[in-house]
């Protein structure tokens, strides 16, 4: 079922990433996240990707996991492509999730090798070709050792686009070289993609062709500006743009990302509902300094406004 995509860029500029909202019993919440999903569209979002780490992925059942990708489906109804997130410690499950999200008619799916025991180079390899046998949809490979346990090397990533359906690369190492390394390895018609919030403005200066970002849920205009600025040369505006979340970016990433959006989004007056233990709501210090941050950009964003 393999076949080559032509269009590797599949996605551009910004790809919002939806938290998933559960209930005071820990139920996923379908309309409120329907209604979250919404907002991200209404902003302005160019993608939206279900089920990444801002959708506590690994912590749903497989049902849980089907519901929210046809959620996702038939709230965005074709506006913006869909980016589902399929990954799983199996081939096998990862296969089930890959072939669904298809069927249900995701225009991409995302995979991360998420590993108990180290995998190697050669089980990632074959971990990828054999869910993209089973796929006629393109595949975003997605490194962060940081959740999924394993470092991709620019060398490892280079191979894996030896498989025709994997055409992306979503970077989020945090290692602003790793951006510079797959452009100089990859060469300008590979799309890759920043996932590591405080490197988008080095990210974009490398050639990234879009940010997959959790942000968009609480500043989706700055976060839309900063694109627009390197996407018309605006250097230093770009930068300055930068500079006004990158308190946010920082923050959002050291303290969780479903955590820190949940609790931003209940401080802009937003419902986000609950959190899935083990995870926990921010502390109140962590909140109190959450709020202070998204104060200051709002009173910046005021101040230019006037």
């Amino acid at each position: 079922m393999k076949k080559n995509m032509n269009d590797t860029a599949t996605f551009k500029g910004i790809i919002a990433y939806p938290i998933t909202p559960f209930d005071a019993g820990e139920k996923i919440d379908l309309p409120l996240f329907k209604t979250l999903t919404e907002r991200l569209v209404q902003s302005g979002a160019h993608g939206i990707a279900p089920l990444g780490s801002t959708g506590v992925l690994p912590y749903l059942r497989d049902e849980e996991k089907e519901a929210i990708t046809e959620a996702a489906l038939q709230q965005v109804n074709g506006r913006v492509p869909v980016l589902a997130g399929v990954s799983n410690l199996t081939t096998e499950r990862t296969i089930y999730h890959a072939r669904f999200a298809e069927k249900a008619g995701a225009t991409a799916v995302m995979i991360i090798p998420m590993s108990y025991w180290k995998l190697t180079d050669d089980e990632i390899f074959r971990h990828y070709d054999q869910v993209a046998a089973q796929l006629s949809i393109p595949i975003m490979a997605y490194n962060n050792p940081a959740t999924g346990g394993i470092d991709m090397s620019p060398a490892l990533l280079k191979r894996l686009l030896q498989i025709p359906n994997v055409t992306m690369i979503k970077e989020s190492s945090g290692d602003i070289q790793r951006m510079h390394i797959l452009r100089k390895e990859l060469g300008e018609a590979v799309a890759f993609y920043n996932g590591s919030n405080p490197l988008a403005l080095g990210a974009f200066a490398a050639g990234a062709s879009g940010w997959c970002t959790a942000a968009f849920n609480l500043i989706p205009a700055l976060n839309q500006q900063l694109y627009d600025a390197i996407s018309q040369h605006r250097l230093d505006t770009a930068r300055d743009i930068f500079y006004q979340q990158f308190g946010l970016l920082q923050f959002i990433v050291s303290k969780g990302l479903p955590a820190a959006i949940q609790a931003g989004l209940k401080i802009l007056g937003i419902e986000s509902g609950y959190l899935r233990s083990p995870l926990q709501p921010l502390s109140d210090q962590d909140y109190q300094q959450l709020s202070a941050i998204l104060g200051r950009i709002n009173q910046c964003s005021q101040a230019q406004g006037s």
